[in-house]
């Protein structure tokens, strides 16, 4: 991908982009980290469908799915390639990989609400009442938040500041 261009010379109504970089990846933490918002998605769509004709209070399910929704629809053009060098990059048994993201700077907010969504995920999977889901283990919440906070750092124009394996054991 090429750099964007100002936002002054981009056609009115199309944002300016934004290069984000995660740099070191960890491919282990990656695939089991896609593995598990995987397996909670599925999980709370079945709750999302099962509550259409009813209602026990509980929104986790409809706003989390609302939030994947609406970062798929908005974001998803922006990161496709990137989804494909890590698909590349974990069949290869590759151990980390560094990657270039060009987003929007709206990415920020929606992390934010992302990390938030999935925050209270955790503690809805911890309740145990409703889902066969676990609550993230302590080094895929360390890598989320780091792979999010990455995105709203550097949207703000911090520096990318590398995954390291310590972040894990905090």
């Amino acid at each position: 991908m090429t750099e964007s261009s100002p936002a002054s010379a981009r056609p009115e109504g199309q944002q300016s982009l934004v290069a984000v970089q995660l740099l070191g990846i960890p491919m282990d933490l990656h695939a089991r980290a896609t593995e598990h918002g995987e397996e909670l998605q599925r999980e709370f769509t079945l709750i999302a469908q099962g509550r259409e004709h009813s209602d026990n209070g509980t929104e986790m399910p409809r706003r989390l799915l609302s939030l994947i929704a609406t970062l798929q629809g908005n974001y998803s053009a922006f990161t496709m390639e990137q989804e494909d060098l890590v698909d590349a990059a974990i069949r290869s048994g590759q151990a980390t990989l560094d990657l270039t993201f060009h987003v929007p700077a709206s990415v920020s907010d929606a992390a934010v609400a992302l990390g938030a969504l999935l925050d209270e995920a955790d503690e809805y999977c911890r309740e145990g009442k409703h889902l066969l889901t676990l609550a993230s283990p302590p080094e895929l919440v360390a890598y989320r938040r780091w792979y999010l906070r990455e995105f709203v750092d550097q949207t703000a124009g911090a520096p990318p500041k590398p995954w390291s394996r310590s972040l894990g054991d905090a």
